[in-house]
């Protein structure tokens, strides 16, 4: 209880603490491992892309010539398994390295399959599922189908395979669970889809949206498979140190359209200034995989933690991950407020402030969110939200080391408690 003399903890919720600290050790050995595994896969390919100072040199104008953004593209390439990359701060988010790849592969008449359902929020303005279809696929001609998940929130691959031919141009494929309890998609479970594809419509283009996903395994959906993977910098491929950015991997072709995208034909990947961002952006791809881990760690310990005390939590503590994700499912809106307050109390930036639900745009019900972060939005750093309705569930994420991210787990049920509202 010494260990904690700066924070008002309840003695009930430490003794708890520590002893789902003690079941969740034998979890934090393999994620170690697979950190030490990835950090290793990451110096290698900075060192076969003989990334220099000079590499951190910003470029202005059109960014003729900037050696280090092309130097990034090829680490990110090789830590990913793929052929070609882009990472820019010329990306504003995730969902805008998406759309990217999508309007770069796709043309008007071809056909999108979405994999695992309906796609996150944000993705469905994109594809023209929401919003007023301006600007959006849909509009641009491209039709949308989608093949649910079965009932266990898995991949149905026999609909997939019956729904899957010759006159389907991508198979999308979400990795994370989005506001959803479904589980988030292995490696593996992608590469399965990406044979179906392969087999019953070959040409077809797999892309995966990788968010939350980046190095929580050996392996990233692009050597196992996918032809194009997408995300934002500002999650784990950022290392909690990129200010801003997304990266598009896979296939070079496809990488080299979604540049022509990004930019201008004619000039594709040969322009963009990275105005002094590029060390950043380096020495954030170099942390991703351990602060991946260390993020991972948080999760394992917060779900056994809140398991511990009876709350149904996804995944549990002892079950494979797949992205960095950990919801608990808090039963009644006073509960995930409280609880989305205590984990803006461990926040490093913005701890005084009490998150109040509001009405989010896009959402059909009042939203929560805890997110102190030195990096507005960078859900790598801890951070806690979810809507309020049943099961009154909150989708917590990230924390750039396990230390920090133990307390502010600790401080979300002391918060709890303090509402009247924790089980113990």
């Amino acid at each position: 209880m010494e260990l904690y003399p700066y924070f008002k903890i309840d003695g009930r919720i430490l003794s708890a603490a520590e002893r789902a600290e003690e079941r969740a050790l034998p979890r934090f050995r393999g994620i170690e491992r697979t950190a030490a595994w990835n950090q290793q896969k990451m110096l290698a390919a900075f060192q076969k892309n003989r990334v220099s100072e000079s590499c951190f040199a910003g470029t202005t104008g059109y960014g003729y010539g900037d050696r280090g953004r092309e130097a990034l593209g090829r680490v990110f390439a090789d830590a990913f398994g793929a052929e070609d990359a882009l990472a820019r701060a010329d990306f504003v988010s995730g969902t805008h390295a998406l759309t990217v790849a999508l309007f770069g592969v796709l043309r008007p008449g071809d056909t999108l399959l979405s994999a695992t359902g309906e796609p996150y929020d944000t993705m469905r303005a994109v594809i023209g599922l929401s919003g007023d279809g301006d600007g959006s696929l849909r509009e641009f001609g491209v039709r949308y189908e989608q093949a649910d998940l079965a009932p266990d929130g898995r991949p149905d691959y026999e609909e997939l395979a019956r729904r899957i031919g010759p006159g389907v141009r991508m198979v999308y494929i979400q990795r994370s669970r989005g506001y959803s309890l479904r589980p988030s998609l292995s490696v593996e479970e992608i590469g399965r889809i990406a044979a179906i594809a392969k087999r019953k419509a070959p040409g077809c283009v797999v892309m995966v949206d990788n968010c939350y996903g980046e190095f929580v395994e050996r392996d990233e959906p692009t050597a196992r498979g996918a032809d194009l993977t997408a995300g934002s910098l500002i999650k784990n491929a950022g290392g909690g140190i990129a200010p801003t950015g997304g990266y598009i991997a896979g296939r070079r072709d496809l990488v080299e359209r979604c540049a022509r995208r990004l930019t201008v034909p004619g000039a594709g990947r040969e322009v963009g200034a990275t105005l002094g961002t590029s060390r950043e952006l380096f020495m954030g791809a170099f942390r991703a995989p351990a602060v991946t881990g260390e993020a991972l760690k948080t999760a394992v310990f917060a779900a056994a933690l809140f398991g511990g005390f009876g709350y149904r939590v996804s995944p549990a503590f002892d079950e494979p991950r797949a992205d960095i994700v950990q919801t608990v499912e808090l039963g009644s809106a006073r509960a995930l407020t409280a609880f989305c307050r205590g984990v803006q109390r461990g926040a490093p930036v913005d701890s005084f402030v009490e998150p109040e639900p509001w009405d989010m745009p896009g959402y059909d019900c009042k939203v929560v969110m805890a997110a102190g972060a030195f990096t507005l939005g960078a859900s790598i750093e801890l951070s806690a939200d979810g809507p309020l309705r049943p099961p009154y569930a909150a989708w917590m994420q990230g924390a750039l080391n396990y230390p920090s991210g133990r307390l502010g787990a600790m401080l979300a049920a002391q918060s709890m408690l303090e509402e009247g509202v924790l089980k113990l």
